[in-house]
């Protein structure tokens, strides 16, 4: 063993071993370490500015759902906003373009009507203008300043089961089952 380790050794001996009579002294813990303020700090700073992210990003991408009615009768406030528009087909209206390929049709609620317009080739496989038989259509888009309803998409309620069975005990056939040629 060196000097050194003697030294040492005699050193931690004293220490352990208190005088007789003496008292023993607390030993100070070390001082906090730094670094682990300036992590919280930086993951409350990360945090803060995820959540801020968050919800900043949705305040655009919100969409009101209005019936055809209420939409018509406010159309200066949703005019350069997206809309979702819920209403009935109005019997009779669908009819399609080829050049440029488009479906028109009207939709109404509480004997308001709203024409509209959806761009776009192929239409839903449950969105059928049936004779005797209400279709209920939600339609997203746009009022234009032309006064009609320019829509980006398109669904059709599919009536549920139990308006299959009724139907079918008064001898009507399904929606699905009309073929193209009675729609157009």
């Amino acid at each position: 063993m060196s000097d050194l380790d003697k030294e040492l050794e005699r050193a931690v001996a004293a220490i352990e071993e208190p005088a007789p009579g003496a008292r023993r002294e607390p030993v100070p813990s070390p001082p906090a370490r730094k670094g682990n303020l300036g992590l919280l700090i930086g993951l409350l700073v990360m945090c803060g500015a995820i959540l801020t992210l968050v919800f900043t990003s949705f305040s655009g991408s919100s969409m009101y759902s209005k019936k055809v009615d209420e939409l018509v009768n406010e159309k200066a406030k949703y005019a350069d906003r997206v809309v979702r528009v819920q209403g009935i087909l109005v019997k009779g209206t669908l009819t399609r373009r080829d050049q440029p390929c488009e479906h028109r049709f009207e939709m109404e609620t509480k004997g308001v009507v709203l024409p509209v317009r959806y761009p776009v080739c192929i239409l839903p496989d449950t969105f059928r203008d049936v004779p005797d038989m209400a279709v209920e259509v939600t339609a997203e888009g746009k009022l234009t300043s032309a006064g009609h309803f320019e829509a980006s998409t398109i669904f059709a309620k599919c009536p549920s089961k139990y308006d299959m069975k009724e139907m079918q005990k008064d001898g009507k056939k399904a929606p699905h089952a009309a073929s193209m040629a009675q729609v157009l």
